[in-house]
């Protein structure tokens, strides 16, 4: 039974529609607007995420919601955003794949456009006000409709001092009988889409805590998973997956969503995508944050091996460079409408042409192991590059294109030379000088680091083989 409290103003103050997630933080949220004199308007979007909607309306709606509109957002979430940051291998600080960044923008747009049909006079968020969230909603309301106003419970000095945290909450929740999965000894946040899961707060602030095994949701413990490897095929044109074939079977996913839930379920089920990390917020502040990517570890794995036949070198190193970082910084900062993002995506495109053809992968316990790619592109030659034939290209021409390419290492070591400069050595190597007995003497000495007491110093040959100022006989130096 839901007990609404009895501090409920009775002065409406407005219309607020509240990105709805049927969670701890949002269930309180709603109520406490009411309590504060809003109508409010719940609103979910379908991105993926393994959920009973129809039991989050009836939640929204006991706690006093006006009413409650669920937008299936599925296939404009994996055509508009995840498929753009397959092409460009979107990545954060080389390790989070932006799973909560990418669905941010689609939920905003789903938002205004029902704030809009319904008149509503505020949009509303539970993020919390340290998070990156806040930052991304909120650029993206103003991106799409620039006056609307935002509440955001969490800033509110009225809302946060009430509620210090999560224990407070679950004792507000508590109080006016609202249902949530949170509980004191498990209390962290999650927010899950068709792309990932995270982890986020409670014991897992600090960050030398190991994750419980019942917090991950989506995957297989590795050492739980199937002890007989699967493969798997995944068809790419222009650097979009267009089919998935399964070599020990007649299934085959072609539908862009199908193919993303396809590839997320083999994954969970061997154990793939799991990352444990402490990020860089937007904000400034460093946080821990656990994740679960399966399908789009899995996709990145195959989309990069396929890049490395199909994708010309400097086309790749420009995009990896400028576009990638690019795009993922503009997404993990919430600048997904704006111009700038408009500009990397429009390139996008112009970098996936030759993206074309197959990799094999076989998942096993956790690992994407690559087995073989295919393309028609024509990049890749074997003749080329082969060690048992001759052809290609003359190999004497490779003279000519060392020579060339020496001809600046040739003159930065003239300078040095001049200058009585040596590049500096680590210790325990061993270093072959050519040269007379006073001259290796002037080298050594201007070693970095210089030689130790106890180093070993070896002559071959006689002095008789040195001249005065060439470079006869060998000196090598063991510095230990």
């Amino acid at each position: 039974m839901f007990r609404l409290s009895s501090m409920v103003a009775s002065q409406k103050k407005g219309k607020v529609i509240l990105a709805y997630s049927g969670g701890l933080d949002t269930s309180c949220i709603l109520l406490w607007l009411i309590e504060q004199g809003y109508e409010v308007v719940a609103f979910m979007a379908d991105v993926g995420q393994e959920e009973d909607f129809e039991a989050a309306r009836t939640k929204a709606l006991k706690c006093g919601a006006s009413g409650f509109f669920l937008q299936d957002m599925k296939r404009e979430f994996v055509v508009e955003l995840i498929y753009p940051a397959v092409q460009c291998n979107a990545i954060y600080e080389n390790v989070y794949l932006l799973g909560t960044s990418l669905a941010r923008p689609v939920i905003a747009r789903g938002m205004i456009e029902v704030a809009k049909r319904e008149n509503c006079d505020f949009v509303s968020h539970g993020c919390t006000g340290k998070g990156n969230d806040q930052v991304r909603f909120e650029l993206a309301f103003y991106g799409l409709a620039p006056g609307i106003k935002v509440i955001a419970p969490w800033r509110l000095p009225e809302f946060y001092n009430r509620f210090a945290g999560r224990t407070a909450l679950l004792a507000y929740a508590a109080e006016n009988g609202i249902p949530v999965t949170q509980t004191a000894a498990k209390p962290w946040s999650t927010d899950e889409n068709l792309f990932h899961i995270s982890y986020e707060a409670g014991i897992l602030e600090e960050p030398n805590t190991t994750p419980p095994d019942d917090m991950w949701k989506l995957t297989t413990s590795p050492h739980q998973a199937p002890e007989t490897a699967e493969q798997v095929v995944i068809h790419f044109d222009k650097g979009i997956p267009c089919k998935v074939t399964f070599p020990a079977s007649d299934k085959i996913a072609t539908d862009a969503v199908d193919i993303f839930l396809t590839l997320n379920a083999l994954a969970r089920k061997h154990g793939v995508g799991r990352i444990d990390i402490v990020e860089n917020r937007f904000i400034g502040v460093k946080s821990r944050g656990c994740y679960e990517s399966p399908g789009a570890t899995l996709l990145r794995a195959a989309h990069m091996d396929l890049e490395g036949m199909t994708l010309d070198r400097n086309v790749r190193a420009l995009r990896d460079q400028f576009i990638t970082t690019s795009f993922s910084q503009i997404l993990y900062n919430g600048f997904f409408f704006s111009p700038e993002r408009e500009f990397i995506t429009a390139a996008i495109p112009a970098s996936q042409k030759t993206v074309n053809g197959f990799v094999r992968l076989k998942l096993y316990k956790g690992n994407v192991i690559v087995e073989g790619r295919d393309s028609d592109e024509g990049l890749y030659d074997a003749r080329f590059s082969s060690m048992d034939e001759m052809g290609g290209f003359e190999p004497t021409a490779t003279t000519g294109f060392i020579d060339i390419s020496s001809i600046r290492i040739k003159a930065w070591a003239r300078a040095n030379a001049k200058r009585d400069v040596l590049p500096p050595l680590p210790l325990n190597t061993i270093l072959i000088l050519a040269g007379t007995l006073h001259g290796i003497h002037a080298i050594t000495s201007r070693l970095t680091p210089a030689p130790l007491p106890g180093g070993v110093y070896g002559v071959e040959g006689g002095m008789e083989s040195f001249e005065a100022e060439g470079w006869a006989g060998r000196v090598f130096l063991t510095f230990t």
